[in-house]
């Protein structure tokens, strides 16, 4: 019964040593996993740390692998910098009950998806896509349709 399946390539699990290894060496705190699975194939276990220097690669990277940054701050504008410092953009996740604080961080962090409680990214008919180096445009609903059509105006007056 497969839960997870594998990473997409051998460098794959050799990159999370290296960005979950330099983090905790670094000072990150290992919640869990840390490390390969076996030793057919790529696989990594579902890792969290917490506490994670931003100079280390975890945090300047994208790791492309299971694994969840936790990082705590002291303001919401610090979080909001921290989110929008990074030249990357697919997707942020935001867990809180106040709805203005919903709306605020929906519209300032810099992002393609936004989730807020949740870690679902929406089904077929909401866009998929990021900003910035993480992607242009968008894939699945109206507007990934768009992107593959070329319009066309033809205009057209009495000869």
């Amino acid at each position: 019964d497969v839960q997870m399946g594998p990473m997409a390539n051998p460098r794959r699990p050799e990159a999370m040593e290296r960005l979950i290894g330099g983090a905790v060496s670094a000072g990150a705190r290992l919640h869990t996993g840390g490390r390969r699975i076996g030793t057919q194939g790529y696989y990594y276990a579902p890792t969290v740390l917490s506490e994670i220097p931003l100079s280390t690669a975890i945090m300047n990277e994208e790791p492309f692998g299971p694994v969840a940054l936790v990082n705590s701050f002291r303001t919401e504008e610090e979080m909001i910098a921290e989110a929008n410092r990074l030249p990357y953009g697919l997707a942020a996740y935001s867990w809180t009950n106040d709805a203005a604080r919903q709306k605020r961080l929906a519209r300032e962090v810099e992002t393609g998806m936004f989730c807020i409680n949740t870690i679902v990214l929406g089904g077929p008919d909401a866009p998929f896509g990021g900003v910035k180096w993480s992607g242009h445009g968008s894939e699945n609903g109206p507007e990934g349709v768009m992107s593959c059509m070329i319009v066309k105006a033809v205009h057209e007056g009495e000869a």
